[in-house]
């Protein structure tokens, strides 16, 4: 028996979950599908956090269920985009979809092409996002844009005084504002390079 998970988003508070819950909690049954969880939102399709989803994608990763029902597919995505995610990721975890009002099931002939589409397109937009990042890192180094973390401009000499007054690494990181690492690291060069030198003598 297949282990099934529920999700119902309504828009606003005043709307109540009930009537996709009936009608989903029936499709279960008339296939056979122990329900294992019910997720539900109460809030706008266009927002981003959304607790319900965030945890029904959460229980999918770890395996909690083998098939998702939704009463339509703009109940489970902001976007055609995030659905088009949404049923890649599910694919990948061996998930299935079941849309009740669309009669979308990924299990059957049609619904496993449809998944094979979605996948496809899935990955021309991670492929197109990617090449597009590209561009514009090339474009701006053509331009002479320093391109990730700037260089920290640190006083060396500054720092080995602070340190031969017997400050601790915490205060002199905090006096130069740079991480106790980055200290730890100027400290241990010059400490290093005198060593050499006496070496060399």
């Amino acid at each position: 028996m297949k282990r099934a998970a529920l999700y119902m988003r309504v828009s606003t508070v005043d709307q109540h979950p009930e009537t996709q819950l009936h009608d989903l909690r029936q499709m279960a049954v008339q296939r056979g599908f122990e329900i294992v969880r019910e997720y539900t939102d109460k809030i706008s399709s266009t927002k981003a956090r959304r607790p319900g989803l965030d945890q029904m994608m959460a229980d999918a990763r770890r395996g909690r269920f083998d098939v998702v029902l939704v009463w339509a597919c703009d109940r489970i995505a902001r976007s055609t985009r995030h659905f088009l995610e949404t049923l890649d990721e599910f694919n990948r975890l061996g998930v299935e979809f079941v849309s009740f009002r669309e009669q979308i099931d990924t299990a059957g002939p049609l619904g496993r092409a449809i998944v094979v589409i979605i996948g496809a397109i899935a990955e021309l937009e991670r492929s197109l996002i990617v090449e597009r990042v590209r561009a514009g890192m090339r474009r701006a180094r053509l331009e002479g844009t320093h391109i990730g973390r700037r260089p920290l401009d640190l006083d060396r000499e500054a720092i080995l005084r602070d340190r031969r007054r017997g400050m601790s690494l915490g205060q002199i990181a905090s006096n130069h504002r740079a991480s106790r690492a980055t200290i730890h690291r100027i400290l241990h060069a010059e400490t290093a390079s005198s060593q050499a030198v006496s070496k060399g003598c």
